[in-house]
C-alpha cells in the first residue's frame, strides 16, 4: 500500500523534487516532457484523479526543481520518488522525455509498472531506419541559447513541438502556446543556473530501442499526426515493437496533444487504465 501523500518537496537522489497529487486509489505518476514541467498536465489531474491516486513531479532541472551538480539519471529519479512516496507499483503516463524515463524504468523494474501509457515519445537510443527531416529551427535555437537569448530559443522550441510543421502560430490555442513557452523558458533559465554541473549518465549498452520486445505492462502508445517527423517514427516504432501495444493516432495535434485536446486525451486514456486493471 502506498502512504499517504501530501503536496510539496521531497529528496530523491540528493535533489529536492516538487510534487502535488490529488484522487485516490492505485497510483498513477504523471512524468512531463523536456519542454514543460508538471503544469502540461493540468487538464487532465481533475479528470484522472476521479479514478486514481495521481502524482505529478517536475523531473531534475524542470519547474520547481532545482539541478544539483552531479551525475544524474531521470528513470533513477522516477524509481526513487515511488520509493520515496511507498508506492511498490503505478500505472506510469509519461510524454517525450517522459515517456522515456517510464519506459525505462518498465524495462529496470517491470514487477513496478502495472500500466504504460507512452505519449509522443521515443524508447532511448532509438535511431530511425531511414533518415527523417529535421527541423529548419534547430540551428537557430541553438544559436538562441548559446546567445544567452533564452526568449528566442523558447519562443522558437514552442513553434516546433507546439505549432509543428504545418501550422502556423495563429492556428494554434494561444493559451497552450504561452504556458508551454512560460515552461520551456523556466528550463532553460534552471539549466543556465545548473552551469554544467551536472549530467545524465552514458545510455546503457542495451537501451530501450533494442528491449521493447521485453515489455510486460499493457502499454498505449498515443501521438498527434502533426508532431515532428522523428516523434511520428519513433513512435510507431514503440507501437510496433512492443507486444500488444495499443497505438492511437489524435489528428490535428502536435507533440502536446493532451494540451490541445484533453477531453479527448483523458477519455483514451482513462478507457485504456480502467481496462488495463491493476
Amino acid at each position: 500500500m502506498d502512504k499517504q501523500v501530501n503536496d510539496g518537496v521531497i529528496e530523491v537522489n540528493g535533489a529536492q523534487f516538487h510534487y502535488d497529487a490529488a484522487g485516490s486509489g492505485h497510483p498513477l505518476i504523471l512524468v512531463h516532457a523536456g519542454i514543460c514541467d508538471r503544469r502540461m498536465w493540468q487538464a487532465q489531474v481533475p479528470a484522472l484523479a476521479e479514478h486514481f491516486r495521481v502524482i505529478r513531479y517536475d523531473l531534475r532541472g524542470f519547474g520547481q526543481t532545482p539541478m544539483p551538480p552531479g551525475p544524474f539519471s531521470h528513470s533513477a529519479d522516477l524509481a526513487g520518488l515511488m520509493a520515496a512516496l511507498g508506492i511498490e507499483r503505478a500505472h506510469l503516463l509519461g510524454c517525450s522525455k517522459g515517456g522515456s524515463c517510464t519506459l525505462d524504468v518498465a524495462l529496470a523494474q517491470p514487477e513496478r509498472v502495472s500500466a504504460l501509457v507512452l505519449v509522443s515519445s521515443g524508447p532511448s537510443g532509438y535511431q530511425p531506419p531511414q533518415p527523417v527531416p529535421q527541423s529548419r529551427q534547430g540551428p537557430a535555437i541553438v544559436a538562441a541559447f548559446d546567445a544567452g537569448d533564452l526568449e528566442r530559443a523558447a519562443e522558437l522550441e514552442v513553434q516546433v513541438w507546439v505549432d509543428g510543421d504545418q501550422r502556423s502560430p495563429d492556428q494554434v490555442d494561444p493559451r497552450v502556446r504561452a504556458l508551454v513557452y512560460q515552461m520551456d523558458l523556466q528550463a532553460m533559465r534552471n539549466e543556465v543556473a545548473a552551469q554544467g554541473q551536472a549530467h545524465e549518465p552514458p545510455p546503457p549498452e542495451r537501451p530501450a530501442a533494442a528491449r521493447l520486445a521485453e515489455v510486460r505492462a499493457p502499454t498505449l502508445v498515443i501521438f498527434g499526426d502533426l508532431d515532428a517527423p522523428i516523434t511520428l517514427s519513433s513512435s510507431e516504432a514503440l507501437a510496433a515493437g512492443i507486444p500488444g501495444a495499443r497505438r492511437v493516432v489524435v489528428p490535428g495535434t502536435a507533440h502536446l496533444l493532451n494540451m490541445e485536446q484533453p477531453e479527448r486525451f483523458n477519455q483514451v486514456v482513462l478507457d485504456f487504465l480502467i481496462n488495463a486493471g491493476h
